[in-house]
């Protein structure tokens, strides 16, 4: 967990980002996967929602953060995501509810092709700050391309 304290967002990549096997336990009575604090979430959940009812065709995300690092898991269904360091795109597609895409910050994130009862579920290193949000697209390429650190 302390590497990911360290984390420049300007020099971020799409590669810094992963897919994590999470905990699954099997039981004939149904499957538990666990989620612990700094243990198998590689930083300490401040904050936690879930996303649901998406119609078809739409797309959520479209933004970066700054500091905020992300697990985003498909609870129920499945859905794509798109990362952008603003050079490289990588696209996951998550459909297992025993997996989590790592987002770290810096990285631009978008959310789409839904399925039918999908539901994506978010764990967040922070309480919300819409200081911490990049909204737009250009001003996220000049802020990654910056040099004034």
């Amino acid at each position: 967990m302390s590497n990911l304290k360290n984390i420049e967002m300007r020099k971020t990549t799409v590669y810094d980002c992963s897919v994590i096997e999470l905990d699954k336990h099997h039981h004939e009575k149904g499957n538990i996967t666990v989620l612990e604090n700094g243990n198998t979430i590689p930083f300490h959940v401040k904050r936690s929602y879930y996303l649901y009812d998406v119609p078809g065709g739409e797309s959520r995300g479209g933004h970066a953060h700054k500091g905020l690092f992300q697990l985003i898991v498909a609870a129920s269904g499945s859905f794509a995501v798109t990362l952008d360091d603003g050079k490289i795109k990588r696209t996951f597609t998550l459909n297992r509810p025993y997996q989590g895409l790592l987002v770290v910050p810096g990285i631009w994130r978008e959310l789409d092709d839904f399925s039918s009862g999908s539901v994506c579920l978010v764990f967040a290193s922070m309480k919300y700050d819409a200081g911490d949000y990049i909204r737009d697209y250009d001003e996220f390429l000049k802020f990654k391309s910056d040099k004034n650190e």
